[in-house]
């Protein structure tokens, strides 16, 4: 049998598919979801749209894991540390299909910034492979701590009936614990001030725009 090796080309157009499914569609997920079973929640108008608004903050921060995850990847030096964040990125799909289906269960949309969001997370991670697999893994771990951290806040914002999108975040938080943790085993460094609090201003400028745009 023939095995066929990709040319730049091939891996530029499905860089492409990738990218357009995080931005524009809802890509497959290979688990279920964790609302799947649960009932919907009677909410009013206003706790729906703050539900809808919490969720598309973290649609759009699953959109940024996805570029991350692939800019990273993309010029990682270890084919072992690239195949880890393909992984990682993997899981971080159901998420996004997770929280778009969330958000459409919420008759809502996601961030309409959602292209900016990937453009600019593709680069910071490909800067951060640049730099080398050790700050590179580094940047993930210091990325889902955050990640975990925001998470929590939102599980204690969430309307107290909304069991649904309760369910999806606290699966999408032990994914991102998990990925922090292998990530720091890989050899991941701690990140070298400012860098983590730079990283914590921008997620909190996303957050406060994704929540209404």
């Amino acid at each position: 049998m023939n095995i066929r090796t990709l040319t730049p080309l091939d891996r530029l157009l499905a860089g492409c598919e990738r990218a357009l499914e995080a931005i524009a569609g809802t890509p497959p997920a290979d688990r279920p979801s964790p609302a799947a079973d649960l009932a919907e929640a009677e909410l009013d108008d206003t706790e729906r749209r703050h539900a809808a608004g919490l969720m598309r903050v973290n649609h759009t921060g699953e959109v940024c894991a996805q570029a991350l995850y692939f800019g990273q990847a993309a010029l990682a030096r270890n084919a072992d540390t690239r195949a880890h964040l393909l992984h990682a990125a993997a899981e971080e799909t159901d998420h996004l299909a997770w929280c778009a289906a969330r958000l459409q269960q919420l008759h809502s949309r996601p961030s309409l910034l959602n292209p900016l969001w990937y453009l600019g997370s593709y680069a910071i991670g490909a800067a951060a492979a640049l730099a080398g697999d050790p700050l590179s893994l580094g940047f993930v771990v210091e990325t889902e701590r955050q990640v975990e951290a925001h998470l929590a806040e939102h599980l204690e914002k969430l309307p107290a009936q909304d069991h649904r999108s309760r369910a999806v975040l606290t699966v999408m938080q032990a994914d991102e614990i998990r990925h922090a943790n292998a990530a720091q085993q890989r050899g991941g460094i701690d990140l070298p001030f400012p860098l983590p609090t730079l990283m914590h201003f921008s997620s909190l400028v996303m957050k406060a725009v994704a929540y209404r745009v």
